[in-house]
């Protein structure tokens, strides 16, 4: 294990983008692919490529994120290797909380201290996608960098979407635009080789994914930019004409779970039958909390490109193009459709489905002869019988106190309780 390296993974801000699903937990702790949360990702490629300390820094809604990384990762006491949470403090020289990214690294920098490494990656929360760390360091010495900045070559439409960045035949960037116009982008086109330009990918976006020389980053947060608060609008533009800051050009998957459509696309894609982000690698397994549930229970359904994780009960009549979530229980008769169902905490015993039956509420889980399409359900929801959700571009946004539609997807709230024969 690599002890030239801290990762420092960025827990990100309130996730205003994401709700419902941030409302009581913050963007890395979302749950994702059925049985993961995004966390485990950035966490994943760091023990895969090598890399054991990681801290994980925290400001909103925090509880479950830390609930999920204390119950997950634990190395052997004669092991160096941890993943620390480190919180958002008030402290006597600094009483305000994180103020971006880069703010974030500075008030944590004195809890780094006590480790030695070389180089600090900087990563963020909420991203999906598998890397080798180690070949950027690696990348990072050979041109014997300052500042190293992880890039993907990205095509027109999507270029106005991130910062851009323009790079020398050397491959050192040069200059740097955040959110480009259209008009503008023919003066932001980069080498991003032969392969990639063919595909219409002529821009290299960055993916906020860093590699800093330690010392130079303790100064330029501590004396050189001591006002800056964000990586990627402030230190990096102001870094390029003192300093070496390298382009790390990435060609694999990757993709930023920003909104709710981003995140129901990236869970779905999981469904295609070779899907760009591969769940099913032996080297680069992705690691979560080990909750010990039984197989799966399916009884009379029809399965057409789905995942299910473990311990559900399904009797639905059909499941197509969905990711099927730990615990989730589906009565008879039901159709779910291009839809991500994130399952359960727990389960009801048979008394206690008496009890709800007896009170007239829906058990945990689906009920029967249900309809479901283009729709998320947060965990815990109960979800009675004959209930239809028809998600799709007919809905216009809105925010119920049971369920938000964003973008025609029909996100139902955790813990929502949705009567027989509910109609959205």
């Amino acid at each position: 294990m690599s002890k030239e390296v801290l990762a420092v993974i960025l827990g990100g801000g309130a996730g205003t983008r994401l709700y419902p699903l941030t409302a009581s937990r913050s963007k890395p702790a979302v749950p994702i692919a059925g049985k993961y949360r995004l966390v485990d990702i950035p966490i994943s490629n760091c023990l895969n490529s090598g890399i054991s300390r990681m801290f994980v820094l925290t400001q909103f809604n925090s509880a479950s994120l830390n609930r999920h990384i204390k119950n997950t990762y634990h190395f052997s006491a004669f092991s160096s290797a941890f993943v620390d949470i480190l919180a958002a403090e008030q402290t006597p020289d600094n009483p305000t909380w994180y103020q971006g990214t880069a703010d974030a690294v500075r008030q944590c920098l004195r809890h780094l201290g006590p480790f030695d490494s070389e180089y600090v990656l900087i990563l963020s929360g909420d991203q999906l996608y598998q890397m080798d760390f180690m070949e950027m360091i690696n990348h990072h010495k050979d041109m014997k960098a300052d500042i190293s900045i992880a890039t993907i070559p990205v095509p027109d439409r999507e270029a106005s979407d991130f910062g851009i960045m323009k790079k020398d035949d050397g491959g050192c960037i040069t200059s740097f635009t955040e959110k480009p116009k259209k008009d503008i982008l023919p003066q932001w086109v980069s080498d991003t080789g032969q392969e990639m330009q063919q595909l219409g990918k002529h821009y290299l976006a960055s993916m906020g994914i860093y590699v800093f020389n330690r010392k130079l980053l303790a100064d330029l947060l501590q004396n050189v930019y001591v006002e800056a608060t964000d990586f990627g609008k402030e230190i990096i533009p102001q870094s390029l004409s003192s300093y070496k800051v390298v382009s790390y050009q990435y060609n694999g998957y990757w993709t930023d779970i920003g909104n709710i459509y981003s995140f129901f696309e990236a869970n779905l894609g999981l469904t295609h039958e070779i899907p760009d982000f591969n769940l099913f690698d032996n080297s680069n397994a992705i690691y979560t909390r080990a909750r010990m549930l039984p197989p799966a229970k399916i009884s009379g359904t029809t399965l057409e490109k789905t995942i299910i994780a473990e311990g559900c009960i399904i009797n639905a009549s059909r499941i197509e193009n969905s990711v099927i979530g730990i615990r989730t229980r589906v009565g008879s008769g039901t159709t779910i459709v291009s839809s991500y169902l994130m399952g359960n905490d727990y389960y009801e015993t048979l008394e206690e489905i008496q009890q709800a039956n007896s009170h007239d509420l829906p058990t945990v889980g689906i009920g029967h002869r249900c309809y479901i399409r283009n729709a998320i359900v947060d965990k815990n929801c109960r979800i009675g019988n004959d209930v239809r959700i028809n998600g799709g571009n007919h809905l216009e946004n809105a925010d119920h106190s049971l369920y938000t539609i964003k973008d025609g997807i029909v996100v139902v709230k955790k813990g929502a309780v949705l009567q027989n024969g509910f109609v959205i």
